[in-house]
């Protein structure tokens, strides 16, 4: 998910966490909601400026990344987290920055799991989890007759998952649809997102739902997906959706 300017994150007024403690780090462009076994603010946040020092210096050294609509190509080498970015973006066909959300969560979910065992990272939509029993993660879809009357049932026991959310009526996400919601879920955040960005693209009219989700589910490493625009939505693949 491209970020391009802050946006108060209003759909967090939804989360509720009665066993994990939240808190809200933000540095820039980044702002995180956390869930963890306990308050972790001041790693969190050095955590994330490591990460966006890395992809600050290589957009530095590259301006073109920041801007790339299309899949970018490696001359040299370049970072990890700078090289699952540019991957995703080649699997969706969109540019590496569609993936900077997700992939900045999932780096911050996983160092985080090195200091408490259940993690749960949203990123402006896009979310790393790694918790202990099942949860429900709820559907924001702006306007739809839909929006936080579903959500998916994620169990991330054995290992971390991520749900990736884009949208082009809501939010602070680059999309040239008109989707209320496309959820992507994944083992890899930053597929998911670069994903979630691609299927968005496609869905400019209900009639197009069909067509985007057979876009994404022929992309090797998507697990499910979930596309919403008005009163119509659409699901493939393992995806366990419950009423909230």
């Amino acid at each position: 998910m491209r970020s391009i300017g802050y946006q108060e994150r209003t759909y967090r007024n939804s989360v509720v966490s009665d066993r994990l403690v939240s808190f809200n780090v933000i540095a820039q462009e980044t702002d995180l909601l956390v869930h963890a076994t306990k308050p972790l603010e001041k790693v969190t946040l050095e955590m994330v400026l490591k990460h966006r020092r890395i992809i600050e210096k290589y957009i530095s050294e590259y301006p073109g990344f920041l801007k790339t609509l299309v899949p970018w190509n490696i001359e040299e080498f370049a970072p990890k987290i700078i090289r699952e970015m540019v991957y995703a973006g080649k699997k969706a066909g969109v540019g590496p920055m569609a993936a900077v959300a997700g992939t900045v969560a999932e780096y911050v979910g996983n160092d985080l799991l090195l200091y408490s065992d259940e993690v749960i990272v949203e990123n402006g939509g896009d979310i790393f989890l790694k918790t202990n029993n099942a949860l429900t993660v709820g559907i924001y879809a702006a306007h739809s007759l839909l929006s936080l009357k579903i959500g998916l049932r994620i169990d991330s026991l054995h290992k971390p998952v991520a749900v990736c959310t884009s949208s082009g009526t809501v939010g602070h996400s680059l999309s040239f649809g008109k989707a209320d919601a496309v959820c992507i879920i994944s083992d890899s955040c930053s597929l998911a997102d670069a994903v979630a960005t691609a299927v968005g693209n496609r869905v400019k009219k209900k009639k197009d739902v069909e067509k985007a989700i057979e876009f994404g589910s022929a992309i090797e490493g998507v697990k499910g997906i979930v596309v919403i625009i008005g009163d119509k939505a659409g699901f493939w693949g393992d995806v366990e959706v419950v009423s909230l």
